[in-house]
């Protein structure tokens, strides 16, 4: 017990400062979370003002995108007339193209001028060049005639021709509607910084009829850039695509600081490279995506840059002093140094409880491994105890008649008979194995028996000792002496057993004195070539495929069609449920529908079954029957679903539902009651796997069965078994003398055909035929028989 203080003292120690540590990591990450909130507050202010230089910087675009549609349009006007216009029709469309830019420039507020150049040729006579340029000035507009180099030469001889396009442009067809970007530039006539934006423009077939131009005061742009008010000293900035700078620090007071900071910033070349160009920006790239960040040292401080292309090729960027990022935390940091004083003394003092309560939790946890009443090991232990052990021998004690006794004499009386069998019980395997074996309570009825590997002829000599020991023992229970007898399953693990487990071990014995019960055998090993658990597997594997198919919809019907063997042609098809597999492919309802019923999802597959055969059948010409049992026949949910249908569908006449003559029916009222809700709707009764139960022939009176399916046992072998023969012709005339109709199941070959129409039964069905399959058979199939 000291040393066991000992190490709780010791745990004790190591949870405090665990918590502390803890703590200490859980502050940082709290700092960390607040670090990286305030930098989401920056870039929630920087796209802000991005958003507005760039919906600026589009407007742009659209509006010299407008205008060489104006150019494109009148040279189009200027063909329609077809050959070359006239002179005179010449002169009236450049008027109203120019008098169309006049007015396009006075729409547009900020626009210094526009052009649109032409090719030679275009609106002018071969040897001319036609490009009206007008420019605005204080309001008022003025077309500017065009150099002498120009008409000579071309538009290519104009300044913002290599400001835009650049001297080697050559014209893209591909590309119609790219805008081309000029570099802030200073013009000499309007003395301001100013920008160019240049656009292509093509006919319909492709040739290039020159470019439009508009020219921008620098201001357009430079005036949006805001001051991000994040902390006292950030500040924002434009650079152009040739990395020069377009504006002053915004909000900056100390213009050496200010200039420094620029250098270091286009010292970055910021602008140069980068993998958004401005058509990706134009397209589905997000301003998260677009966003780059930096940082730059100027006098000893640094800044975080966080910067992006625009549609212009510009870069946009705001810079923030980090050690400003990292202010707004010191008051956090300062309550959290104080939180985390408060969560230690908190700590030490939940330590110290801890360890109080972790010697109580012993005393508990030596209770958890007692049964109560008897005040033996219980199944915790027992599963303690062999998992501890390499190989093992396993004893289940399964007492029988305890459950009668006890509902007989109520539970004191059973209490008792427990407490006896316990102390006795003990005191037997400590007299015949001495203390090898240990006795443990599992159940209510069930005591365990758990010692070393042992021969096998050992194991039986203490089994059949202990079960013909029990069956002579008396226990008195208020002057009545009550008897007990005891069945026994026993299980062995050795240590060469790859899989051997406690719960295997337990699991084993548990079968073999389930199987002992059932044989009623005293004692009976666990046999491992019965493979019994390797079934409860494929049970369970099957369970969860099965839930699986249906929470999927991988359980669809497959249709098998039932032959007229007087009108020659198929008139019926049976709907049989079947599961679609990845791996198996199509796996029949014999391989699920056992385990489907037993965890009681029967009801759902015919509910899906009653679903899709409806729909299936809703257009088609043919009857189909459903199978139902006793318990869907019973299920007022699944009666209801079927009234829908039949009062949704005039299908009714083509319904046939097959009811198992096999299945076990309790309460044939239900079934009267079924069949008088469904028969006024047409509906046909079938009984299937007729001749394999009792086949009681007063209730197929009483049912006002329409059809009798005779069992597969029966015609498979009508061929060969004079006796399967007689019984099926018997069957057959009593049908026939009720006026029922009779189907052959299972008829798998031309012998049997011949046999079954020998018989004169109404239906064929089976593999001669066709199997199930998903679709029903295109033509109906003749059959030719020699009987015939």
């Amino acid at each position: 017990m000291h040393s066991i203080m000992v190490l709780l003292l010791v745990l004790t120690a190591l949870f405090f400062v665990g918590m502390l540590l803890l703590s200490h990591l859980n502050l940082s990450y709290s700092q960390q979370a607040m670090y990286e909130l305030r930098r989401q507050q920056i870039k929630d202010v920087f796209f802000s003002s991005l958003t507005r230089i760039d919906a600026r910087q589009i407007e742009l675009q659209r509006h010299i995108s407008t205008l060489a549609i104006i150019g494109e349009t009148f040279y189009r006007l200027s063909q329609e007339a077809g050959g070359e216009p006239v002179e005179r029709d010449r002169e009236v469309l450049r008027a109203q193209l120019e008098a169309t830019l006049g007015e396009h420039l006075r729409d547009f507020d900020g626009v210094s001028g526009a052009g649109i150049w032409y090719e030679p040729g275009v609106l002018a006579t071969a040897q001319e060049t036609y490009s009206p340029y007008m420019v605005r000035a204080d309001n008022t507009l003025i077309a500017r005639p065009v150099d002498e180099a120009t008409r000579s030469t071309g538009y290519q001889a104009e300044p913002w021709f290599g400001l835009t396009l650049g001297a080697d442009w050559t014209a893209d067809a591909g590309q119609p509607e790219r805008i081309y970007w000029s570099p802030v530039y200073f013009d000499l006539t309007t003395r301001r910084a100013m920008l160019t934006l240049a656009r292509p423009m093509f006919s319909d077939g492709g040739r290039l009829l020159g470019v439009v131009t508009t020219d921008w005061s620098s201001d357009q742009i430079v005036d949006l850039v805001s001051h991000v008010e994040v902390t006292e000293s950030s500040f924002a900035f434009l650079n152009d695509s040739n990395n020069r700078n377009l504006s002053s620090l915004s909000g900056n007071a100390d213009p050496l600081l200010e200039q420094k900071i620029i250098d270091a910033i286009l010292a970055e070349e910021l602008s140069v490279g980068g993998e958004h160009t401005p058509s990706t920006i134009a397209g589905s790239v997000t301003q998260e995506q677009r966003l780059q960040t930096r940082s730059v040292d100027v006098q000893g401080r640094t800044y975080e840059l966080y910067y992006a292309a625009t549609p212009a090729g510009m870069v946009y960027g705001a810079g923030v002093p980090r050690d400003e990022i990292d202010q707004v935390l010191i008051p956090m940091r300062d309550t959290n140094y104080r939180i985390l004083i408060g969560i230690g003394s908190v700590l030490l003092v939940l330590s110290l409880y801890l360890l109080y309560r972790i010697i109580q939790l012993m005393r508990e946890l030596q209770a958890s491994y007692t049964d109560v009443l008897t005040g033996l090991p219980n199944r915790t232990r027992l599963l303690k105890d062999a998992g501890e052990r390499q190989s093992a021998c396993l004893f289940i004690l399964n007492l029988d008649r305890f459950k009668e006794i006890n509902s007989l004499f109520g539970n004191e009386c059973g209490d008792h008979i427990l407490l006896t069998l316990a102390s006795r019980i003990k005191r037997y395997i400590k007299t015949h194995a001495g203390s090898q074996l240990q006795l443990y309570r599992l159940a209510s009825d069930e005591f365990a028996i758990l010692g070393p590997d042992m021969p096998e002829p050992r194991a039986r000599e203490l089994a059949a000792g202990l079960t013909e020991w029990l069956r002579k023992e008396q226990v008195s229970w208020r002057e009545q002496s009550l008897s007990l007898d005891a069945s026994a399953g026993i299980a062995f693990q050795t240590a060469d057993e790859r899989e051997a487990t406690p719960d295997r071990l337990l699991s084993q014995a548990t079968i073999a004195v389930h199987q002992a019960r059932q044989q009623m055998r005293h004692y009976l090993f666990y046999d491992q070539m019965q493979e019994v658990e390797k079934g409860y597997e494929q049970n369970l594997y099957w369970a969860q495929r099965l839930k699986y198919a249906l929470d999927n919809d991988q359980l669809l019907p497959h249709f098998q069609p039932i032959y007229d063997n007087r009108r020659r042609r198929i008139v019926k098809y049976e709907c049989l449920v079947r599961m679609r597999d990845d791996e198996h492919g199509v796996i029949a309802a014999g391989q699920f529908i056992g385990v489907a019923n037993k965890l009681r999802l029967n009801r759902r597959i015919t509910r899906l079954m009653i679903e899709k055969s409806f729909a299936a059948f809703a257009r088609e010409p043919y009857e189909f029957a459903i199978n139902l049992t006793y318990a869907d026949i019973v299920d007022r949910d699944i009666l209801e679903l079927i009234l829908k249908h039949l009062q949704a569908n005039d299908v009714g006449p083509r319904v046939i539902f097959e009811i198992l003559e096999s299945d076990g029916i309790e309460n044939y009222d239900e079934v009267f009651r079924f069949i008088e809700r469904v028969k006024p709707y047409g509906c046909q009764i079938a009984i299937d796997d007729f001749g394999t139960g009792y086949s009681n022939f007063s209730h197929l009176l009483q049912l006002n069965i329409d059809i009798i399916k005779i069992d597969g046992s029966l015609i498979r072998y009508l061929a060969q078994d004079h006796t399967a023969f007689l019984v099926t012709k018997g069957i057959v005339q009593f049908a026939r003398s009720l006026g029922i109709k009779t189907v052959a199941e299972f008829v798998h070959s031309e012998a049997v055909q011949a046999q079954v129409e020998a018989l004169d039964i109404d239906f064929s069905q089976g593999e001669y035929f066709s199997m199930p399959g998903p679709e029903l058979m295109p033509q109906p199939r003749a059959v030719e028989t020699d009987s015939k």
